[in-house]
């Protein structure tokens, strides 16, 4: 779920274009609503013109999933710098010249628009920031967030930024339109997909809430995150399984990197993984899925295929041309 492409309204969150309004969000009289509204619009905005001192090359491309674990923090800290780099957008008129945003990679939120230091420190509001790198093999977010609703502040946000490198294997990160939604009511609403989907299936829905339930706590440890009593699978903090990123996610598979969608890309890397980087074994792979039939008609994967056939040729150029294969 995210805005249409047009800007962000500065009049409030619940004004905002996006399918289903979010439920939270600061009270409309708080007196940083503004900047709130901004802060919005400028994490919509961080994607065009980001920069970082970050690149790869000579990277393989057999090893392409790899990139989020090594990639990830670093691209996490230049999204960072993008937000104070761009303070003309979020305080146009000067009034918050003392706040910053800083990061906390121990806290939650890791990213907290700040002012003064230490035990003085104050703070307006804050951002979980979560990267995505767009490629990787499961095709949607995987990250865990657990924290407690009642530590989420009003004005809070969680941000999930898709990226990819400039040249699919090679080159600087690149951002993609990001998902920003409410903290708290993204743990609300994971909470209440817990506790229906298990006891639907009648299984174990309890959770157990966290001890420590107020926003802003020094360090992010176990104290300020809930936890499923019954969770063999580690899935419970698992918001991309949740429905509320679902739209998003779809969104991102259909954006272009060198004019080819990004869930071509995907679709391409996996076979390319399977085969060990062979090129030539690849191409066999996408034809032979191409020609399969099931009864009842073509299998879904090959809908698949058939559908991106001409941008995973392209793409087999493309690596085969000396781009990172």
């Amino acid at each position: 779920m995210q805005p249409d492409e047009q800007d962000v309204p500065a009049s409030g969150m619940d004004e905002m274009a996006w399918p289903g309004a979010p439920a939270y969000g600061p009270d409309p009289d708080w007196p940083h609503q503004r900047l709130y509204n901004n802060v919005v619009r400028t994490l919509f905005a961080l994607p065009d013109g980001f920069r970082t001192s970050l690149r790869i090359s000579d990277f393989r491309a057999t090893d392409i999933f790899t990139l989020n674990a090594a990639l990830g923090a670093s691209i996490e800290d230049a999204v960072v710098n993008g937000l104070n780099g761009r303070r003309e957008a979020w305080d146009a008129d000067g009034e918050y010249m003392l706040w910053r945003f800083e990061r906390q990679a121990q806290a939650f939120p890791d990213v907290r628009l700040v002012k003064g230091e230490g035990d003085g420190q104050e703070i307006l509001l804050g951002i979980e920031l979560k990267g995505w790198f767009a490629l990787s093999k499961e095709g949607e977010p995987t990250f865990r967030y657990t924290v407690n609703p009642e530590v989420c502040a009003p004005a809070d946000l969680l941000a999930v930024f898709p990226w990819v490198l400039s040249d699919v294997v090679a080159g600087s990160p690149k951002l993609m339109r990001p998902f920003v939604w409410p903290a708290r009511e993204v743990a609300e609403r994971r909470n209440s997909y817990w506790r229906e989907m298990r006891e639907m299936r009648g299984r174990n829905g309890t959770i157990v809430p966290a001890s420590h339930r107020e926003p802003y706590p020094a360090v992010k440890t176990d104290q300020c995150a809930d936890r499923a009593e019954d969770d063999a699978g580690n899935n419970f903090g698992r918001v991309a399984r949740y429905g509320l990123l679902d739209e998003f996610v779809k969104a991102t598979r259909k954006q272009e990197v060198s004019g080819i969608p990004v869930a071509a890309w995907l679709t391409f890397f996996r076979h390319f993984s399977d085969t060990r980087g062979d090129l030539d074994a690849v191409v066999e792979v996408i034809e032979k899925r191409l020609g399969r039939t099931y009864p009842g008609g073509e299998a879904r994967e090959g809908r698949m295929l058939a559908e991106y056939a001409d941008h995973l040729q392209r793409i087999a150029a493309l690596l085969g041309t000396g781009s990172g294969a």
